[in-house]
């Protein structure tokens, strides 16, 4: 069980540096999008690639962020059930829909991704907008970062959900108060 108490510790500290990373980003979202519209309206000019930059910032908020947001419950799910449901089964739950639901939805994705990301990244794929953001592939990949992140945290999920199972109720995923 210790094997399982640190991997639940290692998956959800870098979900968690990795959110707190990224979190960065959204400063840089609004600071961008400040200037993309300062350039417009007040200078009269603009350029594409940081019209771009602040849509893959946004992009990669999500998509990299998506870990964290599942560490910490932030997903939208139906809730109806969950949160008046026992520790040991909300960990049942969480195991059956990591295993059932999560993983295949993460492999698919990875999957389907992988050869546009590829093709991307052997034709260096630049933006099609003249003045746009080249490396699109790299934007792209960020589909492979997200598969990982929500299949690492779906690991942690099924961990504490066998630790609670064992009887280490202090591992148990407390239901979000709304």
């Amino acid at each position: 069980m210790r094997f399982l108490e640190g991997l639940v510790r290692a998956v959800e500290a870098i979900n968690e540096w990795i959110g707190r990373f990224v979190m960065w980003l959204t400063l840089g979202i609004v600071l961008v999008c400040f200037a993309t519209v300062y350039m417009r309206y007040v200078l009269g000019t603009g350029l594409p690639w940081v019209q771009e930059l602040y849509v893959w910032q946004h992009a990669i908020v999500f998509l990299v962020g998506a870990g964290y947001t599942l560490l910490h419950g932030g997903h939208v799910r139906v809730d109806l059930f969950y949160g008046r449901m026992a520790d040991r089964t909300r960990a049942i739950v969480d195991i059956f829909g990591t295993v059932i639901l999560l993983w295949p939805f993460a492999a698919v994705i990875a999957y389907e991704a992988t050869p546009m990301i590829e093709l991307s990244w052997r034709n260096n794929e630049i933006s099609q907008q003249p003045g746009g953001m080249p490396y699109v592939w790299f934007l792209k990949a960020m589909l492979h970062v997200f598969c990982a992140a929500i299949f690492l945290q779906g690991v942690a999920m099924v961990a504490r959900g066998i630790l609670v199972l064992s009887g280490r109720t202090e591992f148990a995923h407390r239901a979000a108060a709304h």
